[in-house]
């Protein structure tokens, strides 16, 4: 019995070991990049990228398990034939990763994905033909000999270990069994855990310096990851040709800079404490104020004495799209959600960053996984230092679905209030998660489950504004309230427009403008226009409008998986971007070819980032 599980755990742990002193030797490879890095951070590189390579090992455990089983049962040769194709096409695959990987870092700078074999299979001789003979050859003779290097680790490691023959029947039985239960759990490393979240790029990111995270990624999981997730064929949001796309343009995008000083108009103060609350699966419908349920009264409230965006509309229909078109300012389109390209995050324009840039300290609080879809990836490169999550309560604190309920985490904002850095403004975002599904919340007041869930959070947000009205702080505090995505109450709720119908609150004691603004917009142009109440610069934020600019054009656009909506002054149209198809309509004149001029163009701005 101990040979069989002394050689699966040989194969798992060697596989380990060999990620690990890659990640060792891609550091060492590029000497300028990592110049001046601690032993603690490279230490840090290796403990951050463990997950995931125990979630590749685990994949690459399978095969051999099952040999060893196969081999219970027979002492046939191709049992060991098998063994021995398996670690030379392991061998041979693994090697082609790390030397692309090694190769290609210094001309792209981000971790090897799906993009060579694209180029390859699309253009092969292309590839070729822009490769000098020395770098084919260097790198075919680099690919042979660290293959031949990985076959030895594993002959001389995994391959060595001979297994006796089992001949009582009892005894294969008994060594199957364990050997099989043994297989099975490969699936915890390989999910990363027994978490909400599954395993996914942004388990490796924990640093401000980029090349920390890439240097702690397994690039064959980048590569497996990036070729499942791929966004698929987009040619079919290619609506139309380069002179009418032009002629569209002005109507969709608007960069200029209405101002370049705070608006006083809006703001008593220069750098007012700013509060982005992120409200899980809220909707419009919630709130008397905009003839919804009376299920959010605090909020209501709010919206009451504040200044309320009342033709607002959520871009997308998932928290990972919505947090780009928050704080990016970036609408993601309909077959991609932005958040699974880490790439990509490194390069948008971030509202986060322009504030730190502009002196602000950034916080980010949630009560779940910020592993989930890529989020932590998302928040370090948005510039976020100060990231409280699930791990920051205790266990007995984290009772819900999602993690801890929206009480626990308001909590510990609130325990924050004093933690100041000097005179520096702040900005934080709390992310809320118990109005989420199962909608299971330690509150009891409404019957229905979704509304009583809403309610609950609800309860705890006015509970929260009431105590940072009470903190001294207020009166230099400006706080948005803006939800995630379109309501998941009530339902259903059929037209898309309706769906995608939210709040947008600003309230707070440097809020000098108050009541109701009926421009149409959407959450990516929160972006431009905080920055531009600020005086701070929006240029490079293509898709965000700032919502005050009277000469920035007024529409809305929301997307989901095969829809997309508009919302304007001519009215509302809501289209099968598959098809082409409209789906919904409703004023005098909807704007579809503004929508569809509005998608293809972030669509052609997200293939050439």
């Amino acid at each position: 019995m101990q040979f069989y599980v002394l050689k699966f755990f040989i194969c798992y742990v060697v596989t380990v070991a060999i990620f690990v002193i890659y990640k060792v030797l891609f550091m060492l490879l590029y000497p300028g990049h990592y110049a001046g890095v601690s032993l603690a951070d490279r230490m840090s590189v290796i403990a951050h990228g463990l997950p995931m390579d125990l979630s590749v090992a685990g994949y690459l455990t399978i095969i051999p398990a099952l040999l060893v089983i196969a081999r219970v049962w027979t002492a046939r040769r191709w049992v060991k034939v098998v063994e021995k194709g398996y670690y030379i096409l392991v061998a041979a695959v693994l090697s082609a990763i790390f030397v692309l990987d090694s190769g290609l870092y210094g001309y792209w700078g981000f971790k090897l994905d799906a993009t060579p074999l694209f180029y390859f299979f699309s253009s092969p001789s292309a590839v070729v033909g822009g490769m000098a003979w020395w770098q084919a050859a260097g790198g075919f003779v680099a690919w042979i000999a660290v293959a031949a290097v990985l076959y030895a680790v594993y002959r001389v490691t995994v391959m060595k270990v001979s297994l006796p023959a089992a001949e009582i029947r009892r005894a294969k039985i008994t060594v199957s069994c364990v050997m099989g239960l043994l297989t099975l759990l490969l699936f915890i490393p390989i999910r990363g855990g027994v978490t909400v979240s599954t395993m996914n790029l942004s388990s490796a990111y924990f640093s401000q310096n980029q090349r920390l995270n890439h240097a702690a990624i397994n690039p064959a999981f980048s590569l497996l990851y990036s070729a499942s997730h791929q966004s698929g064929d987009n040619e079919n949001l290619d609506f139309f040709d380069v002179a009418r796309l032009e002629a569209l343009k002005p109507s969709v995008i608007h960069t200029e800079q209405a101002r370049n000083e705070v608006d006083t108009l809006r703001l008593s103060t220069a750098r007012p404490d700013i509060y982005i609350v992120i409200l899980e699966s809220f909707s419009s419908h919630l709130l008397p104020y905009q003839s919804g349920e009376p299920v959010a009264v605090k909020l209501d409230s709010i919206a009451r004495t504040g200044l309320t965006f009342t033709n607002f509309y959520a871009n997308t229909f998932r928290t990972d799209r919505a947090l780009p078109s928050i704080l990016n300012g970036y609408q993601g389109i309909p077959p991609v959600s932005v958040m699974k390209y880490v790439d990509r995050l490194e390069v948008l324009p971030s509202l986060p960053k322009s504030l730190k840039n502009a002196g602000y300290d950034l916080s980010y609080y949630y009560g779940g996984d910020v592993n989930f879809t890529n989020m932590l990836a998302f928040l370090v490169s948005g510039g976020f230092e100060n990231i409280i999550c699930d791990k920051d309560f205790p266990v007995s604190q984290r009772l819900g679905k999602w993690g801890a309920h929206d009480d626990v985490l308001f909590e510990r904002v609130v325990a924050d209030f004093d933690k100041r850095d000097g005179e520096k403004p702040a900005l934080k975002v709390v992310q809320t998660s118990s109005s989420h599904e199962p909608f299971k919340v330690p509150y009891s007041k409404l019957e229905n489950p979704a509304a009583n869930a809403f309610a609950y959070t609800d309860s705890i947000v006015g509970s929260f504004m009431e105590r940072l009205k009470a903190s001294g702080r207020w009166d230099n505090t400006l706080v948005i309230l803006v939800p995630d995505h379109y309501g998941a109450y009530p339902k259903p709720l059929e037209s898309m427009k309706d769906r995608h119908h939210v709040p947008l609150i600003f309230t707070g004691g440097a809020l000098k403008q108050t009541g109701k603004n009926t421009v149409p917009a959407s959450q990516a142009d929160i972006a431009a226009t905080l920055l531009g109440m600020l005086g701070l610069d929006h240029s490079e934020f293509t898709f965000s409008k700032d919502i005050f600019d009277e000469n920035a054009p007024k529409f809305a656009v929301f997307i989901e998986p095969e829809l997309a909506g508009i919302v304007d002054d001519k009215g509302y149209a809501a289209i099968n971007v598959i098809s082409g198809e409209v789906v919904e309509t409703s004023g005098a004149d909807p704007s579809i070819d503004r929508l569809k001029a509005y998608i293809q163009l972030v669509n052609q701005d997200f293939v050439n980032r």
